[in-house]
């Protein structure tokens, strides 16, 4: 990869569900820590959001098969404990 690859300093686990720990779980569901990661590994600039609500619409996995997501809150509060959350 480039020079441009960011490493994650440190992570810590979600305690309780919000917008952003939403989207981290849908790029984490499709094989990524985050949003920069998946800009960095597949070079775009922009991903697809839900307008009216700001989570990401659709994913493009690392095997090129694509994930679609809905508009309404995908992740359960059972599942708000395994999203990872990258500090840089």
């Amino acid at each position: 990869m480039a020079s441009s690859d960011v490493k994650p300093k440190s992570i810590s686990r979600a305690k309780k569900w919000s917008e952003e720990i939403e989207n981290l779980f849908r790029f984490q569901q499709a094989g990524y820590r985050d949003e920069i990661e998946y800009k960095q590994v597949k070079q775009v600039s922009m991903v697809d959001r839900w307008p009216d609500t700001g989570y990401v619409k659709k994913l493009q996995r690392r095997d090129n098969t694509f994930y679609y997501y809905n508009k309404q809150r995908e992740c359960d509060d059972k599942e708000v404990h395994k999203v990872k959350i990258y500090a840089y």
